[in-house]
């Protein structure tokens, strides 16, 4: 797995929910704060987005916006004042109906169509990358720019307007597509500090070391090897890019990649520690409750008990940095409409 798979990995939990909609006149709603990420692709037409505390951003068809954070926001037909934004009505209400996909009729033309969605994260055990992801990540549809981010947009309209068999998996999958592609795009346009860790040769290579066998007895020397530097050098980079050493980066990836079996899976102490690089239970869980300030045993108990599930985040605290690795306002005006 590389660094960017294994990051949406670790918080993914369940499918993402969206929304297809159009609308023309003059119309405003609002998304609430959640405790994931949002999206929207614009499909045509053009409208703003108006982050809580932020600045308003414009979209063109073919956009695309990830809110990585959960952030409260407004979509509206044009910018908007703040007495207008506070009266916006409420996305649930606007659409009329809880999220899914909805097919619009091929004959409905003009106006606005969008898709809006949001995938479920948990951010108790968020990877740095993503921790570092700005309030609002803006992929304009501008030619030669995120090839592949463009081509699902592509196909996932074709989707939508075409009704044809298998589209209720298509869909799902690539809505999944696009919350990498939108990370990727940020990572390629060279934003944060994790840009430059995965297009630094040597950093980029012991991260995919560590995070293609986390279980491996690694240590500074052996990763060294692996990365074809120096122990000083690959301590002064990697430190540098990612902001803590190689072992105790991989201290907090195995802590959190035990965190998410607890959470996702029955599995046993034992099976988990072995598939995490720690020799016994005893010293997974004396790590594990150093750096979540719990027990393995009451940390996946309160993931089941909040939700009564598995998958559902739990509260019990996140791993601490360092240590060594060890083993419109009202109705809609206008013609507004939604489908």
């Amino acid at each position: 797995m590389d660094v960017v798979s294994d990051a949406v990995a670790a918080v993914r939990m369940g499918q993402a929910v969206s929304e297809r909609v159009r609308v023309s006149g003059s119309w405003c709603a609002r998304f609430a704060p959640y405790d994931g990420a949002g999206f929207h692709v614009v499909l045509e037409g053009g409208c703003w987005l108006l982050p809580d505390g932020g600045t308003p951003v414009s979209l063109g068809v073919g956009d695309a916006v990830l809110l990585p954070h959960g952030t409260g926001h407004v979509i509206a037909d044009s910018p908007a004042d703040a007495a207008t934004l506070a009266r916006a009505m409420p996305f649930e209400r606007w659409t009329g109906g809880p999220p899914g996909p909805r097919r619009l009729p091929r004959s409905m033309t003009g106006g606005v169509e969008l898709l809006c969605g949001k995938y479920r994260l948990d951010h108790s055990r968020v990877h740095p990358l993503l921790a570092e992801l700005p309030t609002v990540v803006h992929l304009p549809n501008r030619v030669g720019d995120h090839p592949e981010l463009r081509a699902a947009i592509g196909l996932l309209g074709g989707e939508l307007t075409a009704g044809r068999p298998g589209t209720g998996i298509a869909v799902p999958s690539l809505v999944d597509l696009l919350l990498v592609y939108m990370i990727r795009g940020w990572v390629d346009q060279g934003g944060g500090a994790w840009s430059a860790a995965l297009g630094d040769p040597v950093t980029a290579a012991a991260l995919r070391a560590l995070h293609a066998d986390p279980a491996a007895a690694w240590t500074n020397e052996r990763l060294a090897a692996e990365a074809g530097v120096s122990r000083p050098t690959l301590a002064r980079r990697f430190t540098s890019l990612v902001g803590r050493p190689p072992m105790a980066y991989l201290t907090w990836w195995r802590l959190t990649l035990a965190a998410g079996a607890l959470r996702d899976t029955r599995d046993s102490l034992a099976a988990i520690a072995r598939r995490v690089g720690y020799g016994t239970p005893y010293a997974l869980s004396h790590a594990f409750s150093r750096e979540f300030g719990t027990t393995p045993g009451r940390y996946r108990a309160r993931a089941v008990g909040v939700d009564g599930r598995r998958g559902k985040a739990g509260g019990a605290g996140t791993p601490r940095e360092g240590g060594e690795a060890e083993g419109g306002a009202g109705p809609l005006r206008g013609k507004g409409v939604v489908r």
